[in-house]
């Protein structure tokens, strides 16, 4: 991992074959950065992704090996459970440009990965609502 500070914005080059997640955490917490927003782009493998069942409250989660584009990586950055905790959705596309999308869980850059991370000086954390079955956003001190 490469990066660059300018103020509270970060661009950060995730490099081949590093897991976009984990790394993207591990900046999180040797910055000490407690809440952000992440954007991205790049093209990646060994993807897991999924999507709510709320009625079931648990992930749909599907996993694809093969090289795509990162085409949109959106996300944020929250302390749960006193750490730093990314919450980012992606979506991808395959080399006929068909697209997916969904909760992004883990994934590798395959060729590049390219981020933007603007810290935000907010005391937001997560907390369990169990109605939802997630860590959600709180803001209530």
């Amino acid at each position: 991992m490469q990066y660059k500070e300018d103020g509270d914005t970060y661009i950060i080059y995730v490099e081949q074959n590093e897991a976009i997640m984990k790394t993207l955490t591990s900046f999180c917490k040797e910055k000490t950065i407690d809440n952000a927003q992440l954007s991205g782009i790049g093209a990646i493998k060994d993807i897991e992704v999924g999507a709510y069942d709320l009625e079931n409250q648990e992930y749909i989660t599907q996993n694809f090996t093969d090289i795509w584009e990162l085409t949109s990586f959106q996300g944020n950055v929250l302390l749960k459970d006193g750490e730093p905790f990314i919450h980012a959705h992606i979506t991808i596309s395959d080399h006929q440009l068909q697209c997916k999308g969904g909760h992004l869980f883990e994934a590798k850059v395959a060729a590049v990965g390219e981020f933007i991370l603007h810290k935000i000086n907010s005391d937001g954390r997560r907390d369990y609502d169990s109605n939802i079955g997630l860590a959600c956003m709180s803001f209530n001190v």
